[in-house]
């Protein structure tokens, strides 16, 4: 593991631009219509439950990462399976957002281009990175999170002065009562992107002050979360209801129909800028969990020789995922929430947990 550290605020930076990362491209939450930003609240309460969890089993084992301790609560040899499952789900999730942003590019920028050219060179650029380290990804983050909430904001405004939000869109409430809410909470919300956090489980031992973990990253998750909100509830009122849940990236629709004085439009370019800064963070953070997970359950000393390996299977893997990106979406919707999801973010931290609690209250430290 790297010796270094990094402070409070570059943590809460890049668990608000993880967390924000696709889930403003994309719309969690559509299932629930016009109730879409009710689902996402919801998924934002279960979200912070789900990383008390997390946070509990760091409390028990704050200088080690989720590879580490697993074999410690259930054995070596059962613990280095599950760890490589989480190794491998790590990669997956990284995999398929990739694709996200990859889809993304070459349907509004990059149209001649072709995906592999685009995905490779935006993971050799976060491969370069994780190959720095830690230390200064979070302090580029810095850097990109003040420009992030420049554009939001101006954006924001400018939305606001062109008279393009109607708010009877996101009328009436509960219009086909509490289920589709509740349906989508329970099928997408919860996990995406909020239930990610458990990435950090490979992170936290790098805080140089233990303390402020728990206020640090329930800030970052809540700030993250009234921004999705904020953006959901946009996106409904300026596209209505048929157009937000029919969108592939609603947020690319609304700032689309800006036009502010005969002068300010096609905005999009600020769309992609978001795109690629916020891709490249979501993707480095799954990235490096990856990385850091392998090198621990492999006994690699220097993780960096990972980096290779882990990164060709990533770029293959996002261009095999799926056929094309309906399908992609429609995996991610039906399968990979119950299959993957679940496990990895809730049942195993809650047994780990009991299991941590059982072992303590003997006394086995």
């Amino acid at each position: 593991m790297e010796k270094i550290k990094i402070n409070s605020y570059q943590l809460f930076v890049l668990v608000v631009l993880f967390e924000m990362g696709s889930a403003l491209l994309l719309a969690p939450g559509a299932e629930a219509k016009q109730d879409a930003w009710i689902s996402i609240l919801l998924g934002l309460a279960g979200g912070l439950v789900l990383f008390l969890v997390y946070y509990r089993l760091y409390k028990f084992f704050p200088n080690v990462p989720l590879t580490s301790y697993v074999q410690i609560l259930v054995g070596k040899w059962v613990g280095r399976l599950i760890g490589f499952l989480y190794v491998m789900y790590f990669m997956y999730l990284a995999a398929r957002i990739l694709r996200d942003f990859g889809e993304l590019l070459v349907t509004t920028a990059y149209t001649n281009t072709p995906m592999f050219v685009i995905n490779s060179l935006m993971l050799l650029t976060i491969m370069y990175a994780i190959h720095k380290g830690l230390e200064v990804i979070a302090r580029v983050s810095e850097l990109f999170f003040i420009f992030i909430y420049l554009f939001a904001v101006t954006g924001f405004f400018v939305i606001m002065f062109t008279d393009l939000i109607h708010i009877e869109n996101i009328k009436p409430i509960f219009e086909y009562g509490p289920w589709p809410v509740i349906k989508s909470f329970m099928r997408t919300t919860l996990y995406f992107p909020f239930g990610e956090m458990v990435a950090f489980t490979m992170l936290l031992p790098f805080l140089n002050n233990q303390k402020k973990v728990k206020l640090v990253c329930l800030g970052g998750m809540v700030l993250a979360g009234i921004n999705i909100v904020i953006t959901s509830i946009v996106n409904i009122s300026v596209l209505g209801v048929d157009f937000f849940t029919r969108s592939t990236f609603p947020l690319l629709s609304t700032i689309s129909k800006i036009h502010f004085s005969n002068f300010l439009e096609r905005l999009d370019v600020f769309y992609i800028l978001y795109a690629i800064i916020s891709g490249f963070f979501k993707i480095t953070i799954f990235f490096l969990a990856a990385v850091y997970g392998a090198a621990d359950i492999f006994k690699v000393e220097d993780y960096r020789k990972l980096v290779f390996p882990v990164g060709v299977i990533i770029l293959f893997g996002s261009r095999i995922i799926a056929a094309n990106y309906s399908e992609q979406i429609h995996e991610g919707l039906k399968y990979v929430s119950f299959i993957l999801h679940i496990p990895f973010q809730i049942i195993i931290p809650i047994a780990l947990l009991i299991i941590a609690f059982f072992r303590f209250r003997k006394g086995d430290k």
